[in-house]
C-alpha cells in the first residue's frame, strides 16, 4: 500500500508535522489546561477554605497549586529537545501529579464532611454557592490531571501511531527527474 499525499490545508499539515516531532505536547497541553483551570477558579477554593476552615484544607490548596506548577516544569525537563527522555524527571512528574490528585480528593472530602456533618452543617446553596462550585471544579480538575497522566504514560503507545500519519506534499514535476542529465558532459 503506497502512501499517497492527502489534500489537507497547509496549517493543518504543519501542525501535524510539529505534532509528529513532539507528540508529548498533547499531554503537556492537557496538564497545562488543568493548571490554568485550577488557577482561574482559585477564588472559589480560597473562599471555601476560609468558610469551612477544615483541617489541612489550606495545605491541600497550596500543595495543589505548587505541585501543579512544578509538575509542568518537570514535564518540560523530562522531554528535552532532540535528546532522550529524562526518566528521573518523568518519575518526579508522576509523583507530583499523584499528590495533586490526592490533594484534590482530600479537599473534596473535607467539603463533603462540612456540608453533611450532623452538628452545624454548612449550606452550599445561596450565598455559599461557591462551595458547590469549588467541589465541582475539583472533580473536573482531578479528571483533567488523570487524563494528562494517562496520556503521558501511554506516550510510547500512540507515538508510533502519530508518526504514521502521512504529511508529505505532492510536488509536481517529479516525473521528469529521469530526463535530467547529470553526467556532466556538454554536447
Amino acid at each position: 500500500m503506497a502512501n499517497t499525499p492527502t489534500k489537507k490545508p497547509e496549517f493543518l499539515r504543519k501542525w501535524l508535522v510539529s505534532l509528529k516531532r513532539k507528540p508529548h505536547m498533547i499531554a503537556l497541553v492537557v496538564l497545562a489546561v488543568a493548571f490554568v483551570y485550577y488557577s482561574l477558579n482559585l477564588t472559589q477554593i480560597s473562599n471555601t477554605t476560609a468558610k469551612i476552615y477544615g483541617n489541612g484544607m489550606g495545605l491541600a490548596e497550596f500543595a495543589t497549586m505548587l505541585l501543579s506548577m512544578l509538575s509542568l516544569v518537570c514535564f518540560l525537563n523530562a522531554f528535552p529537545h532532540r535528546k532522550k527522555t529524562n526518566i528521573p524527571m518523568l518519575v518526579l512528574m508522576f509523583i507530583m501529579s499523584g499528590i495533586v490528585i490526592y490533594c484534590d480528593i482530600f479537599y473534596g472530602s473535607r467539603i463533603t464532611e462540612a456540608v453533611t456533618r450532623a452538628d452545624n452543617p454548612i449550606s452550599a446553596e445561596g450565598v455559599n454557592s461557591y462551595i458547590s462550585s469549588a467541589r465541582n471544579m475539583l472533580h473536573v480538575h482531578t479528571v483533567l490531571v488523570i487524563i494528562g497522566v494517562v496520556l503521558t504514560a501511554l506516550l510510547p503507545v500512540y507515538r508510533p501511531l502519530i508518526k504514521k500519519i502521512n504529511t508529505s506534499v505532492a510536488v509536481e514535476g517529479n516525473e521528469q527527474m529521469g530526463a535530467i542529465d547529470i553526467s556532466g558532459e556538454d554536447a
